[in-house]
């Protein structure tokens, strides 16, 4: 005990001495005598409520996601809408998606709001993302709550604050929360006096609503009627979706969705993959194992908060391939921008919304369509921003990010996998109708706008060792940015943080009009881009990396693809 910091000492005991239930108290005791380690990284600061909520380790201490945490950080969203809007009825809508500890969590959430005089509309039942954007909307709500660490290992759990427009909370009032939220240092500073007349449950009926607009996104419902038996194959992964999706595969006219069984109940310990992501591989074994045995034309699997969706499917040569999130984006975009020009639609007044350090494929196709594409900060509340922004002046067509994560239409305002995985399988079945597979379809925006191939690399530095680490990694692209890469010149260094552009060559600097966040993007002289991003909401460094060339002739396809995946080798060498 005599290593330990007298400061994390005496904030563990503080939590022993404080108002905490005798199973946290024991926790604590039993850090201390045998766990120094983690009790340091338990307490040695306060889970930090970021520009998207909280999300961290589940366990005792101020810097675990556990009920105390949760309450304080509901304490300071309660007041900064109380002091937001003076003298109205505020309502909030709560729900969470199949995590452990998540209906503890949420109805934590929900006790301390009604505590505060805030109405809550709580789903009875989990509900993924998508829903609670969608009801904020609905039932007038002043901001809302989802319990949910999407994608990250089991034994993390998150809390997202949104706004009344249905998107996640940003500028001014995502920095305003925050403060707001470090006013509460103690958990004696929160009102735990639930007040259950303030409580309503969202029924299973709400459900109706939701998928109804969901289906009137569609746009070639002759294609569908034509292949309604496609095999389509379906993973929730143990989450939230798990019968959303298969809904609104239903509502569209497909007849012939077979769900993994394995992975259909919903189970916050995910014990049949690795990590609950879709992006990774592993976690569509089961799936892709499906598919083979019911020859699917589609296999979908979203990650457990319902707001991301993968997609893998048959190749030339009939095995499955995994689409990566740019390639899904490109064929999301050109589809729907195809469709609308067929039907008059686009006449200057429409928009699309990207991130950038998604593909700039999905810019060359909106350009080639005469849409103006917006390119935002990494996270949806950005894409969620621009909607807000031009509601009512322009229509939003679709939009999305390199992680999986799409919105069609804007009834929603965050990533939607439920509208999105069945507009994917309508545009299956109308290229089908055309005898397009998918490859045909990627040969095809690729002849026509560039081929462009990603791909990402994620480096974990875990604790407080690993943050000054990765800052550091930042630091010294700043101090010494690099005027080569793999052999390739650097021509051009976007650094977000300090809003500069800087030609290498010249030394000349431009000043860069986005919003500040901790990004550097390097573009160099063969056309290659790389994007260098410490993530929001867990302990790694993400590196971006692009590189595209000409496709003349679609019989090229693998050929050009192996030359792309050549140099991506090479870049992503140089970073390791």
């Amino acid at each position: 005990m005599s290593s330990i910091d007298p400061a994390i000492l005496s904030k563990a005991q503080s939590w022993l001495d404080g108002n905490v239930d005798a199973e946290t108290k024991a926790s604590i005791k039993k850090l201390i005598l045998d766990n120094p380690t983690e009790l340091i990284d338990s307490f040695y600061r306060e889970l930090e409520f970021g520009t998207g909520g909280l999300r961290g380790l589940m366990g005792v201490g101020s810097n675990r996601m556990n009920v105390y945490t949760i309450g304080m950080a509901t304490q300071g969203l309660a007041n900064y809408l109380l002091k937001s809007f003076p003298g109205e009825q505020i309502k909030v809508a709560i729900t969470h998606d199949c995590r452990i500890n998540n209906t503890l969590f949420a109805m934590t959430t929900a006790n301390v709001f009604t505590a505060n005089g805030i109405k809550v509309f709580y789903f009875r039942d989990m509900r993924p993302t998508p829903m609670l954007s969608f009801a904020i909307r609905h039932f007038g709500c002043k901001s809302g709550v989802m319990v949910t660490a999407s994608h990250n290992p089991k034994e993390y759990n998150g809390y997202k604050a949104y706004w009344e427009d249905g998107g996640q909370v940003v500028a001014p009032h995502d920095t305003n929360i925050i403060n707001e939220v470090q006013k509460i240092t103690s958990f004696d500073q929160v009102n735990w006096n639930k007040n259950d007349s303030l409580f309503e449950y969202i029924e299973e009926d709400f459900d109706a609503i939701y998928m109804k607009l969901v289906k009137s996104l569609t746009l070639s419902p002759d294609a569908i009627q034509a292949h309604k038996n496609m095999p389509i194959v379906f993973s929730p992964i143990h989450g939230a979706a798990g019968t959303l999706v298969p809904d609104a595969l239903k509502a569209y006219g497909f007849e012939n969705v077979h769900v993994v069984k394995e992975q259909a109940e919903p189970d916050g310990n995910f014990p049949t993959v690795i990590y609950p992501n879709p992006e990774e591989a592993e976690a569509l074994d089961m799936s892709i194992e499906l598919g083979k045995k019911v020859n699917a034309e589609l296999v979908l699997a979203c990650d457990p908060d319902g707001d991301r969706f993968a997609a893998v499917v048959p190749n030339e040569q009939g095995e499955f391939e995994l689409l990566n999130g740019n390639q899904s984006g490109a064929m999301l975009t050109y589809y729907l921008l195809s469709k609308w020009k067929e039907a008059g639609k686009l006449d200057g007044n429409q928009f699309m919304v990207n991130t950038i350090v998604t593909t700039e494929l999905i810019n060359e196709i909106a350009t080639g369509f005469g849409v103006k594409c917006f390119n935002v900060l990494t996270g949806f509340k950005n894409i969620a921003a621009v909607i807000l922004r031009l509601e009512g002046k322009q229509t939003f067509i679709g939009g999305g990010e390199e992680s999986y994560g799409y919105l069609i239409g804007d009834f929603v305002r965050d990533k939607d996998a439920i509208s999105a995985a069945a507009i994917f399988a309508e545009l299956i079945a109308y290229y089908k109708v055309q005898g397009k597979n998918v490859i045909d379809i990627l040969a095809e925006i690729y002849t026509k706008f560039g081929f462009y191939k990603e791909t990402l690399i994620s480096v974990t530095k875990k604790g407080k060792d690993g943050a000054e680490q990765i800052q550091a990694l930042m630091n010294g692209f700043r101090t010494n940015p690099p005027t080569e890469m793999n052999g390739i010149a650097v021509e051009r260094i976007i650094d977000v943080k300090n809003s500069t552009i800087t030609h290498v060559k010249s030394g000349k600097v431009e000043p860069l009009d986005m919003d500040k966040s901790n990004v550097m993007q390097f573009y160099l002289s063969d056309g290659s881009k790389i994007s260098a991003r410490p993530s929001g909401t867990e302990p790694k460094i993400k590196y971006y990396f692009s590189v595209s060339a000409p496709l003349s002739n679609p019989k090229d396809y693998r050929k050009v693809e192996a030359e792309l995946v050549s140099r991506l080798d090479g870049l992503k060498n140089y970073f390791s």
